[in-house]
C-alpha cells in the first residue's frame, strides 16, 4: 500500500490478488519515482521549464476559426476544472468520475483535471446508450460525471427512476453548455483559482478505469495506475515512433479508447508537442485536416487509410510524416495502397485496453512486409502453446507479453483468462520468425479449423481486399456438417458492382490465386455494411450472429 493511501480505497480493494496479477517489467525508461502524479508530467512539467507559450491543442471551432491553447492556458483549465472536482463536487481520491464527450478540448481538459485532482477517470465512447452506460458505471460504482451536454440525453436516463436508473451516480456538471445553464461546468468555473496543487498520489495510485471496447459482449474494467500512463508515453513513442515537440498529432480515436488516449492527447502532451481534436471525421475531413493544421503524425484504422488512399490526389499532404495503423489486422494491400498515395510506409501496432497501448510494433526501414514488426523494448513477448510452453520460430501459436503495464480487471473472474505464469495473454494468435518478427495470424477464437486445416480469417481478408470490386469484408467460420467449419466471407461491394454468382465466384478464383486454395471462402454473402464497435473494430461475434440469423439480418446491398 502507498503511504498516502486514496480517500475511497474502491478501486484498490476491487484489483485482483497479487498473485494473480502479471509479472511487471522495469527498464531505465520506466523507472519511476514512488510519488508520482502523471498529469502534473504531462502538463504542469512543461509549464514549469518555460514551456507554457507552446501551442498543447488546437482545434476549428463552431465559427470555422482555427483555435489554439497553449500549455500555460490549458494548465489554467485543468486546473480549475480540478477546483470544482474537490471544492463544488466534494470529491475524494479515488472517487470515480465518468466522463463523456468527443475529442475536443473540455473533454481532454476534463480528463487531465480528474486525473490530477488524484479522482479516477472512466471514460466512455460518445455513442454509448444508457443500457451500456449501466453497465459501467454499476461496476465502476461511479459516483459523478462531467459529460458533454450534447450527449445529455442517455446519461440523463441513468439519472432518472427506472430499468436504467444508475444508483450510485449523484451528480453530473456538462460541458460544453450554455452559460447560464446553472449545472454547466463552465458556469462552476467562473471564479476559480488557476493554481491547484496536484494532489500527491503515488505512481502505483489508479487513475483509470478503461472499459473494454466491447468486441465479445459484457465489458471489463482494466484498472491502470498513475505510472501505466507514462510507460505508454515512454516505451512505443521514444522507440518506435520519435515524436518531437515540433510534431502535430491527429487522428481517429476517441480519448476514451486508450488508443486515442495514447496517440491523440498523452503522447503529445509527454513531448511537449501539439494535437488537433476533432469531433467527428470522416476520411475526407480526416485528410482536410491534416493539409489545414500541417498535421506531421496521423492515427486511425485500416478501414479509414483504405478509404484515404483512394482520396488522398486531392490534398496537400506535404507536412504528413508518419501515419499509425492499430484497432484491427492491417491488410497488406491497405498498407501499399495507403503508402502509393501518400509516400509513407505505415507504422502497425498491436495493443490492447488490458496492456495500455502498443507492445509490438516497427517503423519506417524496420518494416517487414506481412509482420506487424518487434517487440516494443521494454517489453518482452513469446509464442507459447496451450501449456504456456515456448514454441519454435516459424511456429503459430498464442502471444504471451510483459512489460510495466498488463491486466488487472476490476472485480471480473476473466482475469485468470487473460493472465497466466505471469504473462498476458492478449488472445491473439501469432507466429514469430528468427528474426524477433511478429507475424499477426488471427484472434485465439477468431481461427478457422476447416477439414483439419488451420486458417486465419484476416489472411482471407487480406486476399480478398486486393479485388477491385471490394470495399470491405470480415471473414469468419460457420458451422459445417462435413467440414467442421467453413470459411465464410461479408462483402461490401463497391458501388456498381453487381450482387450475383457470377461476383461471388470472381472473388472465390481471385482468393484461390493469391493464398492456398483451401482458404477460400465457400460461403460468401454480400451486405451493405459491416458490424464495427466506435473504435472501427470488426466485430466479428455479431457477423457469427449474422450467419446463425440469414444473411438478411445484415443488410443486403
Amino acid at each position: 500500500m502507498p503511504t498516502n493511501a486514496p480517500s475511497d480505497p474502491f478501486a484498490r480493494d476491487r484489483l485482483p490478488p497479487r498473485d494473480a496479477w502479471p509479472e511487471f517489467l522495469f527498464n531505465d525508461d520506466t523507472q519511476y519515482p514512488p510519488r508520482l502524479n502523471c498529469v502534473a508530467e504531462l502538463v504542469d512539467r512543461h509549464v514549469r521549464e518555460g514551456r507554457g507559450g507552446r501551442i498543447a491543442i488546437r482545434y476549428r471551432g463552431g465559427d470555422g476559426q482555427v483555435h489554439s491553447v497553449s500549455y500555460a492556458e490549458l494548465a489554467a483549465l485543468v486546473n480549475r476544472i480540478a477546483h470544482v472536482l474537490v471544492e463544488d463536487m466534494g470529491l475524494v481520491p479515488g472517487n470515480r468520475v465518468l466522463l463523456r464527450g468527443p475529442n475536443n478540448l473540455m473533454m481532454a481538459a476534463s480528463w487531465l483535471a480528474t486525473v490530477k485532482a488524484g479522482l479516477i477517470a472512466v471514460p466512455t465512447m460518445p455513442l454509448l446508450r444508457a443500457r451500456e452506460l449501466k453497465q459501467i458505471i454499476d461496476k465502476a460504482e461511479v459516483g459523478a460525471a462531467l459529460c458533454d451536454v450534447r450527449l445529455r440525453e442517455e446519461l440523463e436516463a441513468n439519472l432518472a427512476p427506472g430499468e436504467q436508473h444508475t444508483p450510485s451516480l449523484r451528480q453530473v456538471r456538462w460541458f460544453n453548455a450554455e452559460a447560464d445553464d446553472p449545472a454547466s461546468l463552465e458556469a462552476a468555473l467562473a471564479g476559480k483559482p488557476e493554481t491547484f496543487a496536484a494532489c500527491d498520489t503515488a505512481a502505483d495510485d489508479v487513475c483509470l478505469i478503461a472499459f473494454t471496447s466491447g468486441t465479445t459482449g459484457q465489458p471489463k474494467g482494466t484498472v491502470h495506475f498513475h505510472r501505466d500512463v507514462l510507460a505508454m508515453c515512454d516505451l512505443f513513442p521514444r522507440h518506435v515512433l520519435k515524436p518531437g515537440p515540433d510534431d502535430i498529432f491527429c487522428g481517429t480515436p476517441p480519448i476514451a479508447f486508450t488508443f486515442g488516449l495514447g496517440g491523440i492527447l498523452c503522447f503529445p502532451l509527454r513531448v511537449g508537442a501539439s494535437t488537433v481534436l476533432a469531433e467527428r471525421l470522416t476520411p475526407e475531413s480526416l485528410l482536410e485536416l491534416i493539409q489545414d493544421f500541417g498535421a506531421t503524425i496521423v492515427f486511425t484504422a485500416p478501414t479509414f487509410y483504405r478509404q484515404m488512399a483512394v482520396l488522398a490526389p486531392r490534398y496537400r499532404l506535404a507536412s504528413l510524416k508518419k501515419s499509425v495503423s492499430a484497432g484491427e489486422a492491417l491488410p497488406d494491400a491497405t498498407r501499399q495502397s495507403w503508402k502509393a498515395a501518400s509516400g509513407i510506409e505505415m507504422t502497425d501496432g498491436i495493443g490492447g485496453t488490458e496492456m495500455m497501448h502498443i507492445f509490438i510494433s516497427s517503423a519506417g526501414a524496420e518494416v517487414r512486409p506481412g509482420a506487424i514488426g518487434k517487440v516494443v523494448p521494454g517489453y518482452v513477448a513469446q509464442i507459447v502453446d496451450e501449456q504456456m510452453r515456448p514454441v519454435p520460430p516459424g511456429t503459430v501459436g498464442r502471444l504471451a507479453v510483459r512489460g510495466p503495464t498488463g491486466c488487472r480487471y476490476l472485480d471480473d473472474p476473466r482475469q485468470a483468462n487473460y493472465v497466466k505464469a505471469g504473462w498476458n495473454l492478449p488472445g491473439d494468435t501469432f507466429m514469430a520468425d528468427a528474426d524477433g518478427y511478429y507475424f499477426y495470424q488471427a484472434r485465439s477464437d477468431d481461427m478457422i479449423v476447416s477439414a483439419g486445416y488451420n486458417i486465419a480469417g484476416p489472411e482471407v481478408e487480406s486476399a480478398l481486399m486486393q479485388h477491385e470490386a471490394v470495399a470491405e469484408c470480415g471473414v469468419i467460420g460457420t458451422a459445417d456438417p462435413e467440414r467442421g467449419q467453413v470459411v465464410t466471407a461479408f462483402v461490401v461491394l463497391r458501388p456498381g458492382v453487381a450482387a450475383d454468382e457470377a461476383t461471388r465466384t470472381a472473388l472465390q478464383e481471385h482468393v484461390k490465386r493469391e493464398i492456398a486454395p483451401y482458404k477460400y471462402p465457400r460461403r460468401i454473402e454480400f451486405v451493405a455494411a459491416l458490424p464495427r464497435t466506435e473504435t472501427g473494430k470488426l466485430q466479428r461475434f455479431r457477423l457469427r450472429q449474422l450467419a446463425e440469423q440469414g444473411a438478411g439480418a445484415a443488410g443486403r446491398p
